[in-house]
């Protein structure tokens, strides 16, 4: 199971480099991976009552291990999703084929997605824990997204993807609130460990509500229903696939999962029941209102998903295996019809029933296949699909936890499948029929004919269905493994199977009358056609969906008018506000400490202390940018010193780099602003920012105080040396740390130095975010000018050149006692990196040490040659530094997991060597040097922004003020 996700994980990494060599043609290859994948399914499939499962440590502290199971229930969900994720590849070679020449865009990454969609389904039926299910499922979510978006320039899909990503994220983050609190209750996260013994209780009620909102969100249950028909926007290959087979069919298996443990919970069969039937009949409704194809059918799948949900839902043996029948049937039949619209689509130029006449008697091969897949949606035998429905009608008539509401349920089903024949009919004399017209239509007789790689995919599916019609047997034992692990009362035996022929029985005259009616129905659909404009059109939830919107961005606006008034001290204000206000009131209002101070331990400590208060206290009143930045400076490196004081030399030295590279920084933007503040910005709001000041000093301190008091127990500090050379190899606690113990937190931070770069790219750059610094070769020519006769004595005026990008700078602005120093400084600079970053796991150094040395060397270069010796002393992308930097950190994370061992794990390697002899090291040094190039490459892109584009700027506006001077005299 893990080399099928590799496989897919693969295979979407290389979809973009095919498709850009092969174009369309691509998806066949990458169809061969969920094909492969399916031989390994039929290959391995779990013996009645026997499951395989795969258990990998992933974090294990937060119960989230990779634990697959491939059960009865995973390996037939697992068919539909590769088998017709398989087909849909296949069929997207020939969709993608366009008669005028044009080329399809986004084509690349559309292969991507739409692969490794195809892995993200296969890893959630397989999930065992719910967790890792729930990173699954909004994979799904986020590619959904995507695929449904594919069309991104115009509105339709744009709006169809935004409504579909937030509400099935609405219902996901039910969800996964749903699932920690009932692994909690349980104690377990494991599916097959809860199912077997759910837990009970109100809370558990509400956890198993909450879950249900995502599965009813996921399957497009009323009243979340109205993003599936929205998505119809997609390509005709997504909506095959995603909103056939695969992802609309992921709450419905979640439900049918976890049936055998909740059905008997107070809220599950009325939900599942309720909203089902309402589901089936409002979208059947619906379905038969339409004039497009693709909404026929999305109205049909949604009505259908209601119908299975209650199937599933209910309990009881004999009612799942009905209910896995109709979702086979359903998979095999939709995915079919909706290649069919999409063929219809390609060769016509429309999905309108109203501009379609004669296609039938144009393309026979297509009127076969979408006859018979249209005969078994419709249930008639001896297709697949009135097995199926015959199962529904006789498991629903008998079903013994539906009780006196079994005739209810009977008749809104039954009423529901006569809509299903009416909106059948709908769409084949729609799409093939001639429509009294003597003659085709003009989209039909200027259509062109699918070849026979098109008609090839939904061809297999619509004869699927009739095999399994005929010899129901197979599709009757495999499913039967599962919907048999489904509990019946005591004393109650289900021995209902999956057959053709059951006999002359209700059921049997039910499907007659569903058929008799539905066909009575569509004849007088003239009639219908004038009574329904009279009823309310049922189900079309948008505009309560739009309304929502309006109003959540009328909040928002309101809400972002009152707080961000384009003032970046107000902002902080309110910031600074709530710091004060939230904690301050959780404090005073819950239980308490009496805290116990201790101001200082030391006579240095004490120096340092009113050194930085002082220096504190006089940047406030400075009006000098400058000055005022150097003494923020100055309370950075007290508290560097503080932390040598108390024994951190590593947090020490970290923190005197960061400064002065945050002091390079400030620097490098004062040069855009006035060298001094202007007295009204000095004294307007004076006091009440004083005030905020003070609060906010007073309320940090007061929670420091009082969270040290709160500490019962021996802090875990005490123990960090002891796991550090234990378990990280290293006797240097703070870099084992980052780099092994807490090497999550180090990863979420590296990454947020990423986004950092990015955004300060961002606002310098207006169009290419990165790049390398200018070299000396990308210089023009030179301007020239006059200076002063006294500065040709000037050292700076000489022939002598100690570094090369310093002989396009201004003499005027060049030093040669800095030149000369950087050039015998660098290389010891660079040389102390190196030792940071190979001895930090012993002593005080590291990877964000070194790199942070790394940095301040690059600086020493800029600032003594200017921005042409940056691009010569590093002439790389800084992006690119950034990218192999989180790929590396990334990449050791995964090799972990790919050797069996937790993700982040470190391992000790020793070997020997002629002349150094024994030589140790640990694997979590590829993490740090990741970090490292991170830092490096955040330095470089600050560089390249703040510094060498500002110099650009600068020297343009002085050039223009240079000739406008001129062209006044």
């Amino acid at each position: 199971m893990l080399a099928i996700l590799a496989a897919h994980a693969a295979a979407t990494l290389l979809a973009p480099l095919l498709v850009y060599r092969w174009g369309r043609m691509a998806f066949c290859p990458l169809a061969l991976v969920p094909l492969a994948s399916l031989v390994w399914v039929v290959l391995n499939w779990p013996a009645k009552g026997r499951s395989h499962t795969v258990d990998v440590a992933w974090v294990p502290n937060l119960s989230m291990d990779i634990t697959l199971r491939f059960d009865a229930l995973a390996a037939v969900m697992s068919v539909l999703v590769l088998a017709i994720g398989a087909l849909v590849l296949f069929y997207c070679a020939d969709y993608f084929h366009h008669h005028d020449g044009r080329k399809e865009k986004r084509l690349p990454s559309f292969a991507a997605e739409l692969v490794a969609f195809s892995g993200a389904m296969f890893g959630l039926v397989t999930s065992d824990n719910m967790l890792v299910l729930y990173v699954f499922w909004e994979i799904t979510t986020v590619l959904s997204f995507l695929l449904v978006g594919h069309y991104a320039e115009r509105a339709t899909s744009r709006r169809a993807a935004m409504q579909a990503l937030l509400v099935t994220t609405f219902g996901g983050l039910a969800m996964l609130v749903g699932v920690v609190v009932i692994g909690n209750i349980a104690g377990t996260f494991l599916l097959s460990e809860l199912i077997a013994n759910p837990p009970t209780g109100p809370a558990a009620s509400v956890a198993v509500v909450l879950i249900l909102i995502g599965a009813l969100s996921k399957s497009a249950i009323v009243p979340m229903h109205f993003w599936l028909p929205g998505a119809m926007a997609a390509p005709t290959p997504v909506s095959a696939y995603l909103h056939a087979a695969a992802m609309v069919k992921a709450g419905v298996y979640l439900i049918a999962r976890m049936t055998p443990g909740f059905a008997d919970s107070p809220v599950w069969r009325p939900t599942v029941v309720t909203l089902g039937l309402i589901t089936m009949l409002m979208a059947g409704w619906r379905a038969i209102r339409e004039y497009d194809l693709k909404l026929i059918l999305a109205f049909g799948t949604v009505s259908q998903l209601g119908f299975i949900t209650i199937m599933v839902g209910v309990g009881g043996s004999e009612m799942m295996l009905a209910g896995l029948a109709l979702l086979c049937a359903h998979a095999m039949f939709k995915a079919a019809l909706f290649m069919v619209v999409g063929i219809i689509d390609h060769a016509t130029g429309t999905r309108d029933i109203r501009r379609l006449a004669w296609l039938g008697d144009r393309n026979k091969p297509l009127l076969i296949i979408g006859c018979a897949a249209a005969a078994s949606m419709a249930a008639l035998p001896p297709f697949f699909g009135f097995v199926a429905k015959e199962a529904d009608f006789e498991t629903v008539l008998h079903s013994p936890y539906l009780g006196a509401a079994s005739p209810f349920v009977l008749a809104g089903v039954v009423l529901g499948s006569v809509l299903t024949t009416v909106y059948t009919l709908r769409f084949v004399f729609g799409a093939f029929g001639r429509k009294g017209l003597p003659h085709p239509s003009t989209r039909v007789t200027e259509m062109h004919r699918p070849g026979p790689g098109f008609l090839i995919p939904p061809a297999i599916l619509a004869a699927a269905g009739l095999v399994f019609g005929l010899w129901p047997k197979p599709l009757d034992r495999v499913l039967g493994n599962y919907s048999e692990t489904v509990p019946d009362p005591r004393g109650y035996t289900g021995e209902y199977h999956l057959a053709l022929w059951h006999g002359v029985n209700l059921p049997l005259l039910l499907s007659v009358l569903v058929l008799a009616v539905g066909i009575a129905v569509y004849a007088a659909r003239g009639r219908l056609r004038r009574a329904r404009v009279a009823f309310l059109t049922f189900g079309n939830a948008d505009r309560i969906y739009d309304a929502v919107i309006r109003g959540a961005d009328l909040l928002s606006v309101r809400l972002t008018a009152l707080t961000q008034r384009g003032s970046l001290p107000q902002t902080q204000s309110f910031i600074l506000i709530t710091l004060v206000v939230l904690p301050l009131a959780v404090l005073g209002l819950g239980a308490r400490d009496r805290p116990h101070f201790q101001l200082w331990d030391s006579q240095p400590q004490v120096v340092v202390g009113v050194l930085m208060v002082a220096a504190a206290l006089a940047a406030v009143v400075m009006r000098n940018r400058l000055a005022a930045v150097l003494l923020v400076g100055v309370t950075g490196y007290g508290c560097g010193a503080i932390f040598a004081f108390h024994g951190a030399p590593d947090l020490a030295l970290t923190q005197f780099l960061v400064e002065t590279l945050t002091l390079v920084a400030f620097v490098l933007v004062l040069r855009t602003l006035p060298a001094e503040t202007s007295r009204a910005e000095n004294t307007r709001f004076r006091l009440p920012r004083a005030a905020l000041a003070a609060a906010v000093g007073v309320a940090v301190a007061t929670l420091a105080a009082f969270a040290m008091a709160a500490r019962t127990g021996r802090p875990i500090a005490e123990l960090l040396p002891d796991a550090a050379y234990a378990i990280g190899h290293g006797s240097n606690t703070v870099n084992v740390i980052l780099v092994d113990i807490r090497a999550w937190d180090t990863m979420g931070e590296v990454s947020v130095l990423l986004v950092a770069a990015t955004g300060v790219a961002s606002m310098v750059f207006r169009s290419r975010r990165f790049g390398a610094a200018p070299r000396v070769s990308d210089a023009g020519q030179p301007d020239i000018g006059q200076l002063p006769a006294s500065f040709n004595n000037s050292p700076a005026a000489g022939d002598i050149t100690w570094l090369r990008g310093s002989e396009l700078r201004d003499p005027r602005h060049r030093s040669l006692v800095l030149e000369v120093a950087t050039r015998l400084i660098f290389p010891v600079m660079m040389v102390l990196s190196a030792y940071f970053f190979f001895a930090g796991h012993n002593v005080p150094g590291g990877g964000f040490a070194g790199g942070l040395m790394a940095g301040l060397a690059l600086v020493l270069r800029y600032l003594a040659g200017g921005r042409y010796e940056l691009g010569e002393t590093l002439p790389l992308d800084a992006g690119k530094i950034l990218g192999a930097g989180l790929a590396l950190s990334a990449g050791t994370a995964a090799a972990s997991l790919l050797l069996g061992a937790p993700v982040l794990s470190s391992a000790v390697i020793e070997f020997e060597l002629p002349v150094l002899g024994t030589v140790k090291f640990v694997t979590a040094l590829f993490f740090d040097l990741g970090v490292y190039l991170i830092v490096v490459g955040l330095v470089l892109d600050v560089l390249r922004s703040l510094g060498a584009r500002i110099d650009v700027e600068m020297s343009e506006q002085l050039r223009q003020q240079t000739g406008r001077t001129v062209r006044q005299r």
